[in-house]
């Protein structure tokens, strides 16, 4: 499939630097199975959902993964990716060029690594001299969050986006992005939809880079997908059975929930507890076996998530709706809007993941 059937354009002030206050006045654009639109705002979710629901959302906590060290006198950036075992993370550097194996970079007194090695694409893996816990600790004390590349602060991170980017429900540490639909969620609103009789299920989806990779070839059967860690515990694999069981829908939050609820189904719908790497790819013609509604946020031109909510909602409803939504000014991307998405009608014909 042509990469270049996912692509719009958007004016660039409409990508969101900072959240809206609060998180649960956001925009919500709802698009039904039929493309039919209808605008209303994030808090109006209970209204939209029925009891007997269940809401399933990622738990994962984004880590202060940013980085500024200094290798000598010259000034190096490093955005963290993903642990690899032993105090070694995979990790974007800037300037990458000048980072030979071997070279020391200094973050603070007594925080330091070494390049151990090198790619192509700024793409390095780092020694810390601590691991574990110790490294963690470091992080909070000298990290900064992970944003996207599109927000283009001059400042850069502020203190603020340790809230702001993080979920209200964030427990499981390990992501260095956040799974952006969750954000939009208030500690009242949860509890405004449980007393409506809407569940809530958790999974863990440690969110990386791969993430905002752009895609660097013309067809989908080119891409080679990203993989990322995640779990879903027996206790959520019952609770999702139970809810389909009982004629209740499956909403899940964030591409980053349907892309594991996904990994985890059998053929049948039926969901098992998992826990691994998954390397998923959604597109059109995939047939959804765990996922009955989604929320989303409004995401990039020819990317990977583009593409799976064009596989949930359609190609042609989702670029009428995100023709809707710039003509609204509707905010775009991690700090934006949001849509709660309904599946595409006639359903897609059976595909298979790539995992």
């Amino acid at each position: 499939m042509r990469v270049d059937l996912f692509d719009f354009e958007f004016p660039q002030d409409l990508i969101a630097e900072h959240p809206v206050e609060p998180r649960d006045a956001a925009r919500l654009l709802v698009v039904g199975g039929d493309g039919a639109l209808q605008h209303r705002i994030f808090r109006d979710l209970p209204d939209l959902l029925e009891p007997g629901d269940l809401l399933v959302v990622n738990d994962t906590r984004v880590i202060p993964a940013r980085l500024i060290g200094h290798k000598g006198e010259g000034k190096v950036e490093v955005t963290l990716g993903q642990p690899i075992g032993d105090g070694h993370w995979r990790a974007l550097a800037r300037p990458g060029r000048k980072l030979a194996p071997g070279t020391r970079i200094d973050f603070a007194p007594g925080f330091a690594a070494t390049v151990a090695t090198k790619g192509e694409m700024g793409e390095v893996t780092l020694a810390f001299e601590t691991g574990g816990t110790g490294l963690a600790d470091l992080l909070e004390r000298h990290g900064a969050m992970p944003l996207p590349p599109y927000i283009k602060r001059r400042e850069g991170p502020q203190a603020q986006d340790r809230n702001d980017y993080q979920t209200v429900y964030a427990r499981e540490a390990g992501a260095v992005a956040a799974p952006t639909a969750g954000l939009h969620f208030t500690a009242d609103l949860l509890d405004r939809l449980e007393a409506g009789g809407i569940g809530r299920a958790t999974v863990t989806l440690h969110v990386g880079l791969g993430t905002f990779q752009p895609m660097r070839v013309d067809d989908t059967d080119d891409h080679d997908m990203h993989s990322e860690w995640g779990r879903v515990t027996p206790e959520t694999a019952a609770a999702v059975n139970a809810c389909r069981a009982s004629g209740g829908r499956i909403v899940a939050v964030g591409t980053t929930s349907v892309r594991l609820l996904e990994s985890a189904a059998r053929e049948d719908g039926v969901l098992e507890a998992f826990e691994g790497e998954t390397a998923i790819f959604i597109t059109p013609g995939y047939r959804f076996r765990a996922v009955d509604h989604m929320v989303t946020n409004f995401h990039l031109p020819q990317s990977t998530l583009f593409m799976l909510v064009c596989a949930f909602s359609g190609t042609d409803s989702m670029k009428a709706a995100y023709a809707a939504a710039i003509d609204q000014g509707y905010r775009f991307y991690s700090y934006g809007d949001a849509c709660l998405l309904s599946p595409h009608a006639p359903t897609p014909s059976p595909g298979h993941p790539r995992t």
